[in-house]
């Protein structure tokens, strides 16, 4: 816990719930009548409501990405490193959104929320959801909030294709796009991990195909598989060399299957806690959303039309020893946008931990983050400055 609040942190935040009455239909073809996403918003939102950043969280994340629930919280929100006062993301000028998404399990409608029509938990019987419903939704919380255009729109891994889906479906709703550690679709090899995963947690015995909850048991042991697997694949060969090596809890070997290794106890334990916070339910959901993600099948595999439509700009971000989304991926997404004549900017980050990269204050990545920010606000203060000598409807067309 903190002993005192950090000056850079946006302190103590309250989620939010945003409640929907309108229907959202989904790409599955099934529609939800009603639903709620919860959210977190820091920094302060200007009379022109032109300084929002949506963030978009991964697979795992959820809303809380900056700050603290209260003084007992023993670590602030996944990216606080990056999102305060002072920081790339400077809340001193930028009101930041950071929302659970659809399908979630940390308060956003999901298979751990109530069905209306039967009284009891979602369960297996939730719908599937895809980026593009995530995306929808995201328009839809804008709108309540009353922001008709981003300043910019971030994500990283999972959350960078919510920023790419964005950028093509909604042009005119973000003047900038950051996309990290992402692809323009994932590999056959990522969707052979993601399968893996899914089937450690449908062969537990106590999934009960997903209704677990009517069996009041929790299929620990397959979630917990799912998350080790996961978790090496989110790390480098470096960054586990460099922390664990081949360091034993004993001088000899046991000859057993009880924990030898020190990679061993923390796999487990990874596994282990990852199941006390997260619902299985939803990981099977955010796997397949990840597994359905690619723009350019709609234009026969031409990812630079796919991209057409996009009038923002661009930063693309990678990371060196990221296996999982290798830099090439991010370089197909820069060639393409380069090829439909965008504006992008790319760093390729030196960085030894892997895909996980993207969540530490590494100092150039860092410092990428706050120069393309530091250049959209300085854009933003322009049009500010602009259309302060216009009536609303001119405004409307500089915009």
């Amino acid at each position: 816990m903190p002993d005192v609040i950090p000056a850079d942190s946006v302190g103590i935040v309250s989620p939010k719930i945003a409640q929907f009455d309108q229907a959202l239909q989904l790409a599955c073809g099934r529609t939800l009548a009603q639903y709620q996403l919860v959210y977190e918003t820091y920094g302060t939102l200007n009379a022109e409501k032109s300084n929002a950043i949506l963030i978009c969280h991964a697979l795992s994340g959820d809303h809380h990405a900056a700050g603290y629930h209260s003084m007992e919280d023993k670590k602030p929100g996944w990216w606080d490193s990056a999102i305060g006062p002072d920081k790339p993301i400077d809340t001193n000028h930028f009101f930041v959104v950071s929302l659970n998404n659809l399908g979630g399990c940390c308060g956003s409608t999901g298979p751990t929320s109530i069905n209306p029509d039967t009284q009891q938990q979602w369960g297996a019987d939730f719908p599937m959801v895809t980026v593009e419903d995530w995306v929808e939704s995201q328009t839809r919380l804008a709108d309540l909030l009353g922001i008709e255009c981003f300043a910019a729109i971030v994500g990283g891994s999972l959350g960078g294709m919510q920023v790419q889906h964005w950028s093509i479906t909604h042009p005119n709703r973000l003047k900038a796009a950051i996309v990290i550690a992402s692809a323009p679709k994932i590999s056959t090899q990522n969707i052979a991990f993601n399968e893996v995963a899914r089937q450690s947690i449908r062969r537990d015995p106590h999934f009960y195909d997903g209704d677990y909850a009517s069996q009041d048991t929790v299929p620990a042991n397959g979630l917990g598989l799912a998350r080790m697997l996961g978790h090496i694949t989110y790390l480098s060969t470096d960054s586990l060399g460099k922390k664990f090596g081949r360091k034993m809890r004993h001088d000899h070997y046991q000859y057993n299957y009880d924990i030898e290794f020190e990679v061993e106890s923390y796999l487990r334990y990874q596994g282990e806690a990852f199941t006390r916070r997260f619902d299985a339910n939803t990981y099977m959901l955010m796997t397949k959303a990840l597994d359905y993600f690619d723009p350019a099948a709609k234009t026969n595999g031409d990812l630079a039309k796919a991209l057409a439509p996009a009038t923002c700009e661009f930063l693309l971000v990678s990371f060196t020893t990221d296996w999982r989304f290798p830099p090439e991926r991010s370089e197909e997404i820069v060639n393409a946008l380069i090829k439909a004549g965008k504006h992008v900017s790319y760093a390729k980050i030196e960085a030894s931990e892997g895909h996980d990269a993207f969540l530490f204050p590494l100092p150039r990545y860092m410092a990428a983050l706050r120069g393309f920010l530091d250049r959209t606000k300085q854009r933003l203060n322009l049009l500010e400055n602009t259309t302060a000598h216009l009536t609303s409807g001119e405004k409307h067309h500089a915009r």
